[in-house]
């Protein structure tokens, strides 16, 4: 015969206060400074100069390596005559108007292989092809079809860029939820519209990935090209710069133009992916 058990009596056990919320207490002025990346990545620029200065002082050879202070005079030099700046804008023209056209290109590839299975056939084939292929090693066939002219630099840069953001982007794509893509077709949603308002945003992360890659390959194959274009016309950006004061054997210039084009690099990526990322995908919470 089973038994029940009597209830047992209810009881209050009151709970220890809570510690002062940590939120209270501010953070000293040194904490708050270490926690923004770029005074960090400012911190390390800071370690490599010093670093270099070292180097170069232990060297003890100007034609060899020129100390980092020697080649911040030449850059501050040429950049107050507007050489510099002149050289810069050159590349930067050239630069803007290859990816721009390559991230177009990328684009409209990446959106025919979601669309339509001859469309990712075809992208596949391509990347396949061509994405081994250096942009650099197109260059003698560009000064061949173009002639001495930007139009040949700006075709190495497209094929620098088309690529691998193409590939990157059809990535981005293909690893969109299908509760996102059912939700859309709900929604009445096809074609362009279907791409613009639920891929684009889903791939997001995987299409900024794509965006700096696509930007490293450009920035360092146009100064390659212009390394051997400047040389073959005397014309040229950043990289003709470096080419014409390296046969001068003026090493601190050069280490100058090497500068500005690392300058550049980690400019736009603080300033404009960063900031991109900073305002969509971490605010969305895709990225950490």
């Amino acid at each position: 015969m089973s038994t029940f058990n009597p209830a047992r009596p209810e009881f209050e056990r009151p709970l220890p206060p809570l510690p002062p919320h940590s939120a209270e207490q501010p953070l000293a002025l040194g904490a708050r400074l270490w926690q923004r990346d770029g005074l960090r990545q400012l911190l390390v620029l800071a370690l490599l100069a010093l670093l270099w200065e070292g180097a170069a002082r232990w060297a003890d050879n100007e034609l060899l390596l020129p100390t980092f202070s020697q080649a911040a005079v030449a850059w501050w030099s040429d950049l107050r005559s507007g050489e510099l700046l002149l050289r810069t804008g050159v590349s930067l023209a050239l630069l803007l108007q290859g990816y721009a056209l390559g991230v177009a290109g990328a684009l409209a590839l990446s959106a025919l292989a979601v669309a339509t299975r001859p469309g990712r056939d075809l992208l596949a084939t391509l990347t396949s092809l061509f994405n081994p292929l250096p942009a650099i090693a197109l260059l003698p066939l560009a000064l061949l079809w173009f002639g001495l002219g930007p139009a040949s630099l700006i075709f190495v840069l497209v094929h620098a860029v088309l690529w691998p953001v193409a590939l990157a982007t059809l990535s981005g794509f293909q690893g969109v939820p299908e509760t996102l893509r059912m939700a859309g077709r709900n929604y009445g949603l096809r074609g362009l519209g279907y791409v613009v308002q639920i891929l684009v945003p889903a791939a997001l992360p995987a299409l900024l990935s794509g965006l700096r890659i696509g930007w490293a390959f450009a920035w360092r194959t146009l100064i390659a090209a212009e390394l051997f274009f400047g040389a073959s016309s005397g014309r040229g950006g950043l990289g003709w710069y470096i080419f014409q004061n390296r046969n001068e054997l003026m090493t601190d210039h050069v280490f100058a133009g090497l500068a500005t084009v690392v300058l550049i690099g980690w400019g736009v990526e603080r300033l404009v992916f960063d900031s991109i990322a900073r305002v969509t995908v971490r605010r969305w919470g895709l990225q950490r």
